[in-house]
């Protein structure tokens, strides 16, 4: 049995600390006749006790604390290496590739560490939250000075010719201009910005939106978890109907098998072998579509646990109550305030939809920026003509520092307008955050409800299974010795096959609801059950026929429809 968690521990002796009732009142004295019995009772009354609110609980921006939770699986251990996912953009193009070719018996615990190692589901959230410290990353670096290099002239070469039939200022003839020149100009730019009203702003909505990535892996992982041992339970569930159907196929052979005994023997009617022929008839439909559902819930746990295209799990542990949920209906509501992450991201859009509107007030102050530019020139070569020196060569250096100022004085109420809507927005999430308060403390109270409804459930089932097969072994005697009919024991079987459904579902809507507790809560107070210490093989009942159920073949649609049809509509 797991001990309870400090806070938890201190939640328990919170709880269980009485409020103090106010002192009756003393008798009125004779002076005091005049007191009205309205005025006494409202005396008695207590207002209700102020609740915290919960930026005080938890801040205005709370942090993610993955220590609640228990850290997800990295790797797989030696003996599920084997199963490690397929690659992410793998497609199988053959048959033979997606052929199962192995049925692998899984654990619980097994099953929760590949979904943890292998989900693709997680992975990309994993990979958000990558990408959410990466915008930090970019807005802290608002902060620093920023460094270029631009280079206009490269560098650049211009050659030409120019003929003109024209004469100078001092009445020399142009002629024929040659150039040839090489240029190279390079520039080095550094600025700061010293007054950025927008930066702080910013760099708290990235701050905020990577807790909230955060916190959605702790909630992905919450629900993978809780996923996982769902799919789990269903596929434990589909093997007990798919054991019930071939008991029940095997007891109806028994039936029908003593059905024709007495019917040759003529002591029993046609009707009592075709009550028998029916109910045979009914167990195996019932064997069929629990098949069909054994498979479809062991290829739906393969895909949550992406495995490889050629495997199929099966449950290795049957259908057993896993535990006793230890915390108490008070206890499990405060601690899925406290440790639901939900919360934390409202309380956290309620702050990034703050930053938002004090960027939205900044873009209308000023904004001052240090820059400073470096450039560096050259020249190199020659122009010929009869009036220009034929040799160029020069090169050039300038520096020039300076502040940039921006300020956008008027902007027609525009920031003003978005201002107010993003405070509007943080007013939404505050009525979003209460509503998902109440919504929380609904899904414990129902999960906790629905606990105690399946732990009854299981008590009262397990007496009908018990009482239901005894009747059935007395109604097989009572027709043996030709006391009752077939229809008696028809009637007992299809009572026994359904009361060992019901069983079943208890059994399964108990683990579910205890998971579901888990996961509304926060909370891992669970004291596991001691599995019972089965024998490897099973037992033999005394007085039971074991009647091996052998496989019918698959008849195609079309003929088994015509085979009901009367004589006459075959010959149409």
């Amino acid at each position: 049995m797991r001990r309870l968690s400090p806070l938890l521990a201190s939640l328990t002796v919170a709880s269980s600390l009485a409020v103090p009732v106010a002192a009756a009142p003393k008798a009125p004295a004779a002076g005091a006749a005049g007191l009205s019995r309205s005025g006494s009772q409202a005396a008695l009354l207590q207002l209700p006790e102020a609740l915290p609110l919960a930026p005080a609980l938890k801040g205005d921006r709370p942090k993610s604390n993955p220590k609640v939770l228990p850290p997800a699986a990295t790797t797989l251990p030696p003996e599920l290496r084997d199963l490690v996912s397929p690659g992410s953009l793998a497609l199988p193009d053959r048959p033979r590739q997606v052929r199962i070719t192995q049925l692998r018996p899984l654990s619980l615990d097994q099953v929760e560490i590949l979904a943890e190692v292998n989900n693709p589901d997680l992975k990309a959230i994993a990979s958000q939250v990558e990408q959410a410290q990466s915008n930090l990353r970019a807005k802290i670096a608002l902060w620093y000075p920023q460094l270029g290099f631009n280079t206009s002239s490269f560098p650049t070469y211009t050659s030409g010719r120019q003929f003109s039939n024209g004469f100078t200022g001092t009445g020399q003839p142009i002629g024929t201009t040659l150039d040839s020149i090489w240029r190279m100009q390079a520039a080095l730019q550094a600025s700061w910005s010293l007054i950025d009203p927008t930066r702080t702003p910013q760099i708290a909505i990235a701050r905020d939106q990577f807790e909230k990535a955060k916190n959605q892996y702790l909630i992905g992982l919450r629900d993978l978890r809780l996923q996982a041992s769902l799919a789990y339970f269903d596929l434990q569930t589909a093997d007990d109907q798919v054991q019930i159907g071939q008991e029940g196929v095997r007891a109806s052979l028994v039936s029908l098998r003593d059905a024709r005994a007495r019917f040759q023997a003529g002591v029993a009617t046609k009707l009592e072998v075709l009550e028998a022929e029916t109910q045979l008839a009914r167990d195996e439909q019932l064997l069929t579509n629990a098949l069909a559902i054994q498979a479809t819930a062991r290829r739906a746990l393969a895909a949550l646990l992406d495995l490889p295209q050629d495997v199929t799990p099966t449950a290795a542990d049957p259908a057993r109550v896993i535990g006793t949920w230890l915390p108490s209906l008070q206890e499990s509501i405060v601690a899925s305030f406290a440790f639901r992450e939900e919360l934390d991201q409202i309380l956290l859009d309620i702050s990034i939809a703050n930053s938002s509107a004090n960027a939205e007030l900044g873009r209308v102050q000023p904004f001052l920026k240090i820059v400073n530019n470096f450039g560096f020139g050259r020249t190199y070569g020659y122009e010929f003509s009869p009036s220009v020196v034929p040799s160029i060569t020069g090169w050039n250096v300038d520096n020039a520092v300076g502040l940039n100022l921006n300020w956008t004085i008027y902007d027609g109420g525009s920031s003003q307008a978005n201002y107010r809507g993003q405070k509007q927005k943080a007013q939404e999430n505050r009525f979003l955050f209460a509503q998902r308060r109440n919504t929380i403390r609904a899904d414990v109270e129902r999960s906790f409800y629905e606990l105690d409804k399946n732990n009854r459930n299981i008590l009262t089932t397990s007496r009908e299974v018990i009482s239901t097969r005894e009747s059935l072994r007395l109604a097989r005697l009572r027709f043996q010795a030709g006391v009752t009919t077939q229809r008696e024991v028809v009637d007992t079987q299809r009572d026994l096959t359904q009361a060992e459904v019901r069983y079943s579902n208890a059994i399964s809507d108990y683990n579910r609801a205890l998971v579901e507790l888990r996961r509304r809560t926060g909370l891992d107070q669970i004291a596991t059950c001691e599995p019972p210490r089965l024998p490897a093989n099973k037992p033999v009942v005394s007085g039971a026929t074991d009647v091996p159920v052998e496989p019918l073949p698959l008849v195609p649609a079309c003929p088994a429809a015509r085979a009901q049809l009367p004589p006459a509509a075959n010959r149409r």
